[in-house]
């Protein structure tokens, strides 16, 4: 199956779709989504684009949550808070970019630097953890 690449403006209603589930809110999206685009070219890949993304959202937000994520390759000078943030960011993103993006898991694997079986795991866990916290909001 050939599939059409995306140049960076044609990425920006799902870049922008991402951001707002990331963040919660228009402003903060609307920011995120101008930094990420502040940062790359117009001739960078989707996948360069979606890392771009991602970087800028983890350097500008982080994730606050309670997910319990062990990491093996943990960097010795990032704290254990700031890597379970990172690692909690990784697995919403992974889910927001299969849903809404409709990336592939090799592709999600790219853009997150992480091996595909990796992404697979993230994906079933981070699903559940979805329904499970949209499922307490509502039920609030």
């Amino acid at each position: 199956m050939i599939q059409k690449r995306k140049t960076p403006l044609e990425l920006l209603d799902d870049i922008y779709s991402l951001a707002y589930h990331m963040t919660g809110t228009e402003q903060a999206s609307r920011d995120l989504v101008n930094r990420t685009y502040v940062t790359i070219s117009n001739h960078e890949s989707e996948s360069e684009v979606l890392k771009t993304f991602r970087e800028c959202y983890l350097d500008q937000y982080g994730q606050d949550t309670d997910l319990h994520i062990c990491d093996d390759n943990a960097s010795a000078a990032s704290t254990p808070l700031e890597t379970l943030k990172r690692k909690a960011a990784d697995v919403k993103l992974s889910v927001l970019l299969s849903e809404i993006s409709g990336l592939r898991h090799a592709q999600i694997s790219e853009v997150l630097g992480k091996p595909v079986e990796t992404v697979r795991t993230w994906l079933f866990w981070g699903r559940k953890f979805l329904i499970r916290d949209c499922l307490l909001k509502a039920s609030a």
